[in-house]
Formats: C-alpha cells, structure tokens, sequence
C-alpha cells in the first residue's frame, strides 16, 4: 500500500513538473548547466571505468578458449556484444546512480532542508519545473554520453587483446564485424533513454519530498540510489523481453 502511494505521488509529480512551465530564457541556463554537471561531468569516470571493463570482458573471453576449433575473432564478436547490449546501457547507468542520483537527491534534498523550496513557492515559481524540468531535458543527452562508452569500451578490448598478444588486431576486427546487427544499437540507445528519465525523476522525487534536517539528506540519497537501481533492473527486463523478442 504504501508502495502504490509512492507511485502515486511520484506520477503526481511528473505532471506537476510540467505545469507552469518557468522562463525559457532562464530554463536554458538552467539546462546547460544540468548538462555540464550531469553528462560532461559524468565522462571522466564512466570512460575510464568502461576502458577496464572492456579490457576484462576480452581478457576473460580470450582465457576461456580453449578449443582450437574455435576462431579467435571470437574475442572481438563477445566484447562488442557485451558492451553494447548490456555493459554500455546497464551497468553504467547503475554506476550513474550512484553518481548522479546521489547528487540529484542531496542537492535538492538541502535546498527543501533550507526552505528554498518554499521560498521559490512563494515568489510563483513552478519549483517542480525549475528544479526537475532542467535535469529531465539534460538527461535525455544520456545516450550521447553512452556511445562514448561503448567506443571506450570495445577499444579498451582492442588494447587488452591485440597488445596482450590474445588475438591479431586483424582477428579482432574481424570479430567485431561478424554478425553486426545495427538494432542492437538502437535496442542499447532506447534502454538509455529510459534509463536517463529514471535517472532524473527518481533521485528528483526522493530530494523534493524529503522529510527531516540534515541527516536525512544522506538518507535520501541511499534510499533514492537503491530504487533507482532497481527501476533500472527491472525496465531493463522488460524492455530486453519487448525489444529483443520480435
């Protein structure tokens, strides 16, 4: 019961965030700074981890090959495969939960702690739009930041294979082009879409329904990074059984 509540209020939300829309002039700054802080910030870590991640994925597929029968551009077709169907879209945005939503829900968290809040309330502004709006229109960039990191990734493997001696460069891209189908592409980019909009709304509804004083801010955060992944887990399920099925 007090799960449907949550939905409930959380779908009360959404809708709120798009009434009384606030200036456009001021919204595009607004937008462009939850850009640079949400997406550009995010490159830096998610690349570098991506970059091992990729090499690991290789390294691992290269040590379980041990029938000769068995080509080496393998290597390549299962680094490809797994970054852009799953590692790429689904283990990044569990990582950009963490990243991301914990900044969302603190920062609005300490702006409801310090009644800033109900000081824009009172002024007339639509906080709803003027604090979620903007992290909603940034976050729907999140595929861009995605196809870094599949790029990063599939290249991390091509180090780790070729100048680990696993497997001939020649091999390698063999591999990844064996078999290519382009709608897995599209498939990881729609996960990512859907990924980004949980990323913004879930940690934003934590933040602005935040009950309590400073303590509770980290609270949120834990409570708002823990649901989010399991919003993602869960879309991620179903979109796979929808998008991958026909």
């Amino acid at each position: 019961m007090r799960f449907l509540r949550h939905i409930g209020k959380y779908m009360i939300m959404l809708m709120g965030v798009f009434r009384r829309p606030t200036k456009t002039s001021v919204l595009r700054g607004l937008i462009l700074k939850e850009i640079d802080d949400l997406i550009i910030g995010s490159i830096g870590i998610t690349a570098f981890i991506s970059l091992f991640m990729g090499a690991v994925v290789a390294l691992q597929t290269a040590l379980n090959l041990d029938n000769p029968l068995i080509p080496k551009s393998l290597i390549g077709f299962a680094t490809r495969q797994s970054i852009i169907l799953e590692f790429a879209p689904t283990f990044i945005s569990v990582i950009m939960a963490g990243k991301v939503g914990s900044y969302i829900t603190s920062s609005i968290g300490t702006m409801r702690v310090t009644e800033q809040i109900d000081a824009l309330e009172v002024m007339g502004i639509n906080s709803l739009n003027y604090l979620i709006y903007p992290k909603i229109i940034a976050l729907l960039f999140y595929p861009f930041l995605i196809a870094i990191i599949m790029f990063v990734g599939i290249f991390g493997g091509f180090l780790a294979s070729v100048y680990g001696n696993l497997v001939s460069m020649e091999d390698f891209i063999v591999g990844l082009q064996d078999a290519f189908i382009p709608w897995h592409v599209a498939y990881a980019f729609i996960k990512t879409m859907v990924f980004g909009i949980l990323l913004a709304t879930i940690p934003s509804y934590h933040g602005y329904y935040m009950e309590g004083g400073a303590l509770e801010v980290g609270k949120a955060s834990t409570t708002s990074f823990v649901w989010t992944c399991v919003a993602i887990i869960v879309s991620n399920y179903i979109l796979t059984q929808i998008l991958l099925s026909v």
